[in-house]
């Protein structure tokens, strides 16, 4: 399996933005798909998960603010609304296989800064 991810870029705090991540390869044997960031100097955290049937998952932090879809099998999306200083860090693009293998796509970095 292989991430695409795309979006990310500089937003002002209050500000919105839109992650995508599409995965190619053998897509079928994907269950979860979803987001992990780091910031400098702090490990990997995750964001947002979501499940091959809806079931999402949020770190307490972006609860309210961030939103997770599916859009497809193998296709997710992370919908960031009132952005914030403590939200930069570089996304990453996750997917996790029914025997619990872990993909990782390229990092995306976000800046939320004025």
């Amino acid at each position: 399996v292989q991430l695409q991810a795309s979006g990310g870029g500089l937003v002002q705090p209050g500000g919105s933005l839109r992650l995508s991540c599409t995965a190619s390869g053998s897509i079928f044997t994907i269950n979860l798909m979803g987001w992990y960031r780091q910031a400098p100097g702090n490990q990997r955290e995750l964001v947002a998960t979501v499940s091959r049937w809806g079931t999402t998952n949020y770190v307490d932090s972006v609860k309210g603010r961030f939103t997770i879809s599916r859009d497809d099998a193998d296709a997710v999306s992370l919908r960031m609304n009132s952005l914030k200083p403590e939200d930069t860090a570089v996304y990453y693009c996750w997917a996790a296989d029914y025997s619990g293998l872990n993909y990782w796509g390229k990092g995306t970095q976000v800046t939320v800064s004025s």
